[in-house]
């Protein structure tokens, strides 16, 4: 039997895939987790076109994949994935702060100094990651150029396969807010090549991290 049409699938499909967004950010649902309409619409409370709507547009995004006789899933990326996004990551945001010290307005970078003082004392948890994520968001908007930030847009949703921050570890919080300040640092001196070299390391000690994060966990895989 049809399932009927439901006239509220649009807006509900937007709302469902928004909320499994969250979901995978948070760490919530995990890489090669099963997405199941009928325990998904239970759990969020809609029907499953919606449902249906938001597993489509995720897939659409790169993030979920369907398998043969299982349905759809959580894509789980392979090393050289993540090694390909981190490089991108490394040049896009490098490329946003460098513009930033140019472009962006003294209230914005004072704006960034009051989001890093308030990460530093959070420490870790969802409401550090969430200000992070800000702080990220913030300096994409100071470097002032629209084609960079909707190719931020694509990456940051492919970054969300490898799962929660990394700053979930608190070592990994405390040296991302000293990294922060270094990027600030160079912001406020209006040194464009100095943000770009500052934010790059920032990049690329959290890839050092998640890489060490990935082969323990496959070599706990293989252990199982």
């Amino acid at each position: 039997m049809t399932e009927p049409a439901d006239p509220q699938s649009g807006p509900q499909g937007s709302a469902t895939y928004l909320q499994l967004l969250d979901e995978i950010r948070a760490g919530t649902l995990l890489p090669g987790d099963r997405l199941r309409e009928t325990e998904l619409a239970e759990r969020l409370g809609v029907s499953r076109t919606p449902v249906r709507e938001a597993i489509r547009q995720l897939e659409a995004d790169g993030l979920v994949s369907h398998v043969p006789r299982q349905g759809a899933s959580l894509r789980r990326l392979d090393y050289a994935e993540v090694m390909e996004l981190y490089e991108m990551r490394a040049v896009l945001e490098g490329t946003a702060a460098r513009l930033a010290a140019r472009a962006a307005s003294d209230v914005e970078i004072d704006e960034l100094d009051r989001l890093n003082d308030r990460l530093a004392e959070e420490g870790t948890g969802a409401e550090a990651a969430r200000l992070n994520r800000v702080f990220h968001a913030t300096l994409l908007d100071g470097a002032k150029n629209r084609f960079l930030a909707k190719s931020m847009v694509s990456l940051q949703k492919a970054l969300m396969i490898l799962g929660p921050t990394m700053l979930s570890d608190a070592e990994r919080a405390e040296s991302a807010v000293v990294e922060h300040r270094d990027i600030l640092a160079a912001l406020k001196s209006r040194d464009g090549a100095a943000a770009e070299a500052a934010m790059r390391a920032h990049i690329e000690a959290s890839q050092r991290l998640r890489i060490r994060a990935l082969r323990e966990r496959d070599r706990g895989q293989d252990e199982t």
